[in-house]
């Protein structure tokens, strides 16, 4: 039975890992720091994803609460006006609301308002 050696796998696991450490500076381009910087570069971009939702919804709040203003309404007041009148917008949808149709935005508030009274 003929001998398996691991030449072409690992040429292949070579020229992945430095596909993926393109555009790298320095030593990075050298087999040991492109495996540690390509994993630390995995570690980043997951914990990027999970952070990018979070700066969305912060967004979101500020958008709300600036468009609040005009109506005399703390952002925390008109969740929970929202709540009780049984209204089911989520933050995105009421943010984009707030920004482009300012007359939907206003009667949602107002039906957020008469529920708190």
């Amino acid at each position: 039975m003929a001998r398996v050696k691991n030449a072409a796998t690992r040429k292949t696991r070579v020229k992945k890992l430095h596909k993926r450490a393109k555009g790298f500076f320095g030593g990075r381009s050298n087999f040991r720091q492109a495996t540690e910087a390509v994993m630390k570069a995995d570690a980043y971009a997951f914990r990027g994803r999970k952070e990018k939702k979070r700066q969305y919804r912060a967004l979101w709040i500020t958008r709300i609460n600036a468009a609040l203003t005009a109506h005399e309404v703390k952002y925390s007041r008109f969740i929970h006006g929202l709540k009780l009148a049984g209204i089911e917008l989520d933050r995105k949808t009421l943010a984009n609301l707030a920004l482009h149709d300012a007359a939907a935005f206003g009667a949602v508030v107002e039906k957020a308002k008469a529920a708190l009274a």
